[in-house]
């Protein structure tokens, strides 16, 4: 506790189970292990950080903490700062996953957000949430009583802005897939002028584009409106793999946020509270859901999204390039056959002469 001294400070308020520790231990080994494989195999890279926040260290510590004293105070940083940290590397990855499934339907005109704002708005929140958690866990690990304190604090704000970033992700997602499906387009895109702060940055540039040209409706065109209706025609969305993966999103960003909001109340809670008193919590509102969401991804692979979209785009460009062809060989044809009039009238000039 803090005003102990070195001989009696112990970092947990029980006495961790070995046991568990290895359970878990093996089974994010186990999936762990799986996604490094699929990384690689589907080149998958935008992956990576679901795949670093599912290293087992956190669970090493955890098993290395057998005594419960001073000796152990390495393996509870390591711990506290790993496990505390894994949701947010695998929110990162959930963010790029819905980018990707509004290109593999193209889908931006359903989206409240350009896909190419909405992986790097919500990743910033991210960054920023990765950040405080990470400061204030490395702060928890001190036996002063204000440091620890302090620590608490800032690990909460950073959850806080994790459910505010994830809460709002998951209304983005839930109102592309119900437009997608009633075929609603957006009439306007979220506006992103309040993030031209972070300009220096250089992840957000936004202009704007002015144009007089006409939609089909007699509505002026504009970068607010979403007017890319050809490519619609194109695209079968229910041909598409999309909603296993759109599914899966939702069932990953609830466990997320079920388990942010267990480390919430733990945190106010404060050093004797209730949760951070007993370890099963930990496990059942963390370590469990936080494997599920990995073994999720093992079953329901983005990559599948990847190869389909990667796949309709080459065989939209060989389209490109046979439709050039032919106009190639019309073009030529014409240009054929006018020389040939040119030279019957030439020498029918000649033959009058």
């Amino acid at each position: 506790m803090p005003g102990d001294t070195a001989e009696t400070w112990q970092p947990y308020r029980y006495t961790p189970s070995t046991i568990l520790a290895a359970v878990f231990l093996f089974l994010f080994g186990i999936t762990t292990l799986v996604h490094f494989f699929q990384l690689f195999r589907t080149r998958t890279w935008y992956l990576i950080p679901l795949v670093v926040g599912g290293v087992f260290i956190g669970f090493i510590g955890r098993l290395s903490s057998r005594d419960n004293n001073i000796s152990v105070l390495g393996p509870f940083i390591i711990q506290a700062i790993f496990i505390l940290l894994a949701p947010t590397l695998f929110a990162a990855s959930i963010y790029i996953i819905l980018g990707r499934i509004i290109l593999l339907v193209d889908g931006e005109r359903y989206s409240w957000i350009r896909q190419k704002h909405l992986t790097a708005a919500f990743v910033a929140g991210d960054v920023l949430s990765f950040q405080l958690q990470g400061n204030g866990g490395g702060l928890t690990s001190g036996k002063s009583t204000v440091a620890i304190r302090l620590g608490e604090v800032i690990i909460i704000v950073g959850l806080f802005a994790q459910l505010a970033f994830f809460g709002l992700f998951v209304a983005v997602a839930a109102v592309f897939h119900r437009r997608l499906i009633n075929d609603k387009p957006v009439k306007k895109h979220l506006s992103f002028r309040w993030f031209r702060w972070l300009r220096f940055l250089r992840v957000f540039r936004f202009w704007k584009r002015n144009t007089n040209a006409k939609s089909t409706s007699g509505r002026p065109t504009s970068s607010a409106y979403v007017t890319n209706t050809d490519s619609a025609a194109a695209v079968n969305i229910d041909e598409l793999p999309w909603k296993r993966h759109i599914y899966v999103l939702y069932v990953t960003s609830i466990l997320i946020l079920i388990r942010s909001i267990f480390r919430v109340v733990e945190y106010i809670q404060g050093e004797d509270g209730y949760l951070l008193g007993h370890e099963v919590y930990l496990y059942v509102f963390d370590a469990t859901l936080m494997v599920v969401v990995m073994i999720l991804f093992n079953w329901v692979h983005p990559s599948q999204i990847t190869e389909v979209y990667e796949e309709r785009m080459r065989l939209r460009e060989g389209d490109r390039t046979m439709a050039g062809l032919e106009l190639r060989d019309t073009d030529r044809t014409e240009m054929d056959a006018s020389e040939r009039g040119r030279s019957s009238v030439e020498h029918g000039r000649k033959v009058l002469v």
